[in-house]
């Protein structure tokens, strides 16, 4: 079962920086700091949350490889936030809770959770679990994309390039930036806190202005614009050819 014992270690490393990332979403302290010291043990970089409002906060600002969701917390429940999540990003995600009814894992399975593990547990299956679903979601790496397309331009990702018909498009540093963290999700939301400028404060009006100013470059209707769309309250994204 887990416990303060097995949930502690004698020897402190600290996960690499390209170590899987880990959110915890649990409204019990004891809870999330036991897991928390028990993963970060074992490689992982572990962010924590108590909360379903935590959680969308950590989301908003941070990238995650996979989030371990505890079903039972007062107001919105780990169900609601999955359901929530799921409208957004296909992150893996593991659902904890202390009822094993199988309706419930019907249901955190049907929202689209990629496993279900009941409490109490041994920390041991949960390091399988954890493992099984990083392997089953990691995607091969044999086609990196280097160019997108959408309408007549094409990106070159690395170099920063953009051309239209053949022509080179002047872009300036901060919209050859922007473009390149759309195009590295292509077709998926991107918060804006992602779009914000190294060093600079995050603010939602910033990011706003720098995105017109590239879509005056790139839309043939910058007021209805179909390649860099706004998702409204999240941020943006960039609709590329199949």
């Amino acid at each position: 079962m887990l416990n303060a014992a097995t949930g502690t270690a004698t020897v402190k490393t600290m996960p690499a920086d390209d170590a899987v990332h880990l959110l915890i979403v649990d409204d019990d302290r004891r809870i999330r700091d036991l897991l928390s010291r028990f993963l970060t043990e074992h490689g992982y970089r572990v962010t924590t949350a108590e909360s379903a409002a935590d959680a969308r906060a950590r989301l908003g600002g941070l990238t995650f490889d996979l989030l371990i969701l505890d079903v039972m917390m007062p107001g919105e429940n780990g169900f609601e936030l999955a359901r929530h999540v799921r409208t957004q990003s296909s992150v893996p995600i593991l659902m904890l809770t202390a009822r094993s009814e199988t309706s419930d894992r019907i249901q955190g399975l049907e929202i689209g959770a990629d496993d279900y593990l009941a409490k109490p547990f041994e920390p041991r299956e949960l390091l399988l679990r954890i493992g099984n679903i990083i392997k089953r979601s990691a995607t091969p790496q044999a086609q990196a994309i280097e160019t997108l397309r959408f309408g007549p331009f094409i990106f070159h990702l690395e170099r920063g390039e953009l051309t239209r018909e053949g022509e080179l498009v002047r872009l300036t540093d901060r919209e050859r930036d922007m473009l390149r963290v759309l195009g590295e999700r292509p077709g998926e939301t991107v918060p804006r806190q992602a779009l914000v400028a190294p060093g600079v404060a995050a603010g939602d009006r910033a990011v706003d202005v720098q995105v017109n100013r590239l879509r005056r470059k790139i839309e043939r209707d910058p007021a209805n614009p179909a390649y860099v769309q706004t998702v409204r309250g999240v941020g943006y994204r960039l609709v590329v050819a199949p």
